[in-house]
């Protein structure tokens, strides 16, 4: 009977390829379920599956545009959701109360337009009740969205919106309307190429949005498609 006899270097080679048979596994499936967890906390769309298309209107800005876009809506019997930043909504209370009366959705926006992956989580818990005590004492309603400008994040911004009771809302389609070279065919041409059930369309209130809106609406409604807010993708 023969003696397997293995030199140093051997014996370490089998060690590496031990560790990565084993441990390596391990560490993708965490990383899996890690991932998943985490993908609970943020929707990117709703989770109905219907044929309905909400639009999420951020702002901190652009309130010269909002009465038109209210008038579009109301024509059509539309009713979106609103996410002003706290600071907006306290130079705008009687635009806010406005858009609240006209039965439209309001979400939570934070209270500055600040970068949130970059703030720790007292910072990020700070921001968030901020702008949600402001908009409550305007509505007299708590919020029950928030969406973090420019759509930016960290687990913090998670913990601290779960600790709100907030769903964090991201979106499917970006109208992408507040950059310059957004005209109003390429923001319309944005929204009808990617639409889909349950989509969250992210938009601005800007010239070229407000002028995309009405052929906006009438391409969605060609196509089956019943615009609301945010609740109405979701199933509650």
């Amino acid at each position: 009977m023969k003696l397997l006899i293995f030199n140093k270097k051997t014996l370490y080679l089998i060690l590496l390829l031990l560790i990565f048979v084993i441990i390596i596994p391990i560490i993708v499936l965490n990383y899996g379920r890690s991932k998943d967890v985490f993908m609970q906390d943020i929707f990117y769309e709703g989770t109905n599956g219907e044929k309905v298309i909400s639009f999420a209107c951020n702002i901190d800005w652009g309130e010269e545009y909002i009465p038109e876009m209210l008038k579009i809506f109301e024509e059509n019997n539309i009713k979106i959701t609103f996410f002003p930043t706290g600071k907006w909504a306290e130079k705008n209370q009687d635009l806010l109360k406005e858009i609240y009366k006209k039965g439209h959705e309001i979400g939570n926006h934070g209270y500055s337009h600040l970068d949130y992956d970059k703030l720790d989580y007292n910072r990020n818990f700070e921001e968030i009740e901020r702008a949600n005590k402001i908009i409550r004492d305007i509505i007299d309603k708590n919020p029950s969205y928030f969406a973090p400008p420019s759509g930016a994040f960290n687990d913090y911004t998670l913990q601290a919106a779960k600790a709100l009771n907030y769903k964090v809302i991201m979106w499917s389609i970006d109208t992408i309307d507040w950059r310059e070279d957004s005209t109003k065919d390429l923001i319309v041409k944005r929204v009808i190429d990617k639409a889909h059930n349950s989509a969250i369309v992210l938009m601005h209130p800007t010239e070229n949005t407000k002028n995309a809106l009405s052929e906006i609406i009438i391409e969605l409604t060609k196509m089956g498609y019943k615009i609301g807010n945010i609740s109405d993708v979701f199933n509650n």
